[in-house]
């Protein structure tokens, strides 16, 4: 009778052992799970790098001739061929289109929607009748570096040709995801000796971050 009792107590421990496990299994994916949202939402990727080229002042007008190299990030982060522009000024903005996903693919880390998406249109610098742009990309095209897949699929055909449409139309935006589409132009003062870097917030816009261009890498004078 005795040895009954201790085998089923025994069995009773080992099944709570077991529910104990099982229970502690599932909260810790959870907690990981929960962990991979959190970082998908605070993800962030570099999209492009500007460093001033030259810089000099006119005496008479005051006003800067600022040369800029821009290096665009693809997807796969790698570097696309860089560009150079010339302005009569270094207040510049960069005018990109931004598509921001709804949040849950964004937790989930989607492949197509899991950050926001952005697309170069120009260069410029505002100065009334004198304002000057350089073209960067087409409004209605995918540029090979912004391609996720090769060639892109309809839908990176589809999100960049009827951005628009997206950005006025909330059923659109509802039947494909989209949370928000609209024109963003970050800009700063552009001087030499600093490296600025534009970064996408997975679930948000553009920001320019700087810093100074490491001792190693200037120029040595004299």
């Amino acid at each position: 009778m005795f040895t009954g009792i201790k085998k089923a107590l025994r069995n009773l421990v080992v099944l709570a052992v077991l529910s104990v496990l099982f229970i502690a299994f599932f909260k810790f994916r959870e907690f990981l799970l929960f962990r991979q949202i959190i970082h998908n939402l605070k993800a962030e990727s570099r999209i492009a790098e500007v460093l001033v080229t030259e810089s000099s002042l006119d005496e008479y007008t005051r006003k800067y001739t600022t040369t800029i190299k821009f290096l665009e990030y693809g997807v796969n982060g790698k570097p696309l061929k860089p560009r150079f522009f010339t302005f009569k000024g270094n207040q510049i903005q960069f005018q990109t289109l931004v598509v921001r996903f709804g949040d849950k693919y964004v937790e989930e880390g989607h492949r197509m929607k899991g950050k926001s998406a952005t697309l170069f249109l120009k260069a410029f610098v505002l100065d009334g009748k004198n304002t000057q742009e350089f073209a960067i990309a087409q409004a209605n095209e995918v540029p090979d570096g912004y391609r996720v897949g090769n060639p892109p699929s309809g839908f990176e055909k589809e999100i960049w040709r009827r951005f628009w449409k997206y950005a006025l139309d909330p059923k659109a935006r509802e039947r494909v995801g989209v949370k928000n589409a609209q024109i963003e132009a970050p800009g700063s003062v552009f001087v030499p000796g600093t490296i600025y870097t534009l970064i996408i917030e997975h679930r948000g816009g553009i920001r320019i971050d700087t810093r100074p261009i490491p001792e190693i890498l200037k120029n040595e004078k004299g």
